[in-house]
Order: C-alpha cells, then sequence, then structure tokens
C-alpha cells in the first residue's frame, strides 16, 4: 500500500475472509499486531482507496481492509468484527444463538447502509454473485469504475479528511 502510494496509484481491497485463527500461537505470530499496523497505515494514505465486500467480512482483519474513502458491498455479502458463530459464543456462551448474534451485529449490505459503514450496495443477479459471473464481474467493474474517477478528482487533502470524518461519523443514524 505505501508502494502504491508512493507511485500515486489507488489502492483496491476485495474483502472475503471470514477471520483469522485467533488463538495464542497467532497473537505470538503478531497477527492483532499486523491488523492494527494495517489499520493506521491505511488511515493516512495519501491516495483514493476503494474496497468492496465480495463475500464473508467477518473479522478485525477485514474491518482493517475496510479503512477506505469508499465501502461497496455485494447485496448478500456480510460484513462484521467477527462472525455470528463467535459473537454468540462470546456474548451468550453459546454458539447455538447464531441467529440472534446475527441480527445484533447488524452484518447485511443493507444494515450497514442504514449506518454509515458502507457507500453503495451492489446488486446480484438472481441467485447470487455465483450464478452469474459475467454480470457480478460487469457491476463489480462498473461500480468500482465510478468510484474510482470520482476520487482521483478529489485534492489529496479532502480525500484524507473525507476518510477521517467518514470513520469519525459511522453509526450515528439520528
Amino acid at each position: 500500500m505505501t508502494q502504491a502510494e508512493k507511485f500515486k496509484r489507488p489502492v483496491i481491497c476485495f474483502i472475503d475472509t471470514s477471520g483469522a485463527y485467533c488463538g495464542m500461537g497467532a497473537e505470538e505470530r503478531g497477527q492483532g499486531e499486523a491488523i492494527a499496523r494495517n489499520l493506521m497505515v491505511m488511515s493516512a494514505l495519501r491516495i483514493p482507496i476503494v474496497s468492496i465486500v465480495i463475500g464473508e467480512g467477518g473479522s478485525g482483519g477485514a474491518l482493517a481492509l475496510g479503512v477506505a474513502n469508499k465501502v461497496l458491498m455485494q447485496e448478500h455479502a456480510i460484513f462484521s468484527v467477527s462472525s455470528p458463530e463467535a459473537a454468540a459464543s462470546i456474548l451468550w456462551k453459546d454458539g447455538t444463538k447464531a441467529k440472534e448474534a446475527a441480527e445484533a451485529l447488524k452484518l447485511t449490505a443493507q444494515d450497514l447502509m442504514r449506518l454509515g459503514v458502507i457507500d453503495e450496495i451492489i446488486p446480484e443477479p438472481l441467485g447470487g454473485a455465483h450464478s452469474d459471473l459475467e454480470s457480478t464481474y460487469n457491476k463489480v467493474d462498473h461500480y468500482l469504475e465510478r468510484n474510482l474517477k470520482s476520487l482521483i478528482e478529489q485534492d489529496v487533502d479532502e480525500l484524507v479528511q473525507a476518510r477521517y470524518e467518514k470513520f469519525r461519523a459511522m453509526g450515528q443514524t439520528g
């Protein structure tokens, strides 16, 4: 990402990760620090960043890739700090309450749009993105191109400030 910045190229992230292994070994190898460093670097980049949630974004690592000027999300994708099963285990000590956890997490594209976490929902073909790959590709390409064009035209200082303000305002619905 810092090389992209050096050469004044935008960063494009495709988010589709169910989450990293959460165990002592992962932390010993610096998983949490790597996520924190990524958040810090992306928040300060002086180039346009567009992230697209294309499947399951269910972890701190997925959230770290979402520090973007524009976050787009496919209609049937999910995006959250943890999977519903993990959240149910944490909140209720009962993994079978995943449905309740999913509702509490507000992880659907429609919920996240209302909360200001994402900027646009990319419609999917009937049956989901995998049912018509060409149509899916064309829609993602269209949304990505349109958003990149608008970001590239912005002043660099305004771009960074807008990214900062976007994250400060997230979740404020009233």
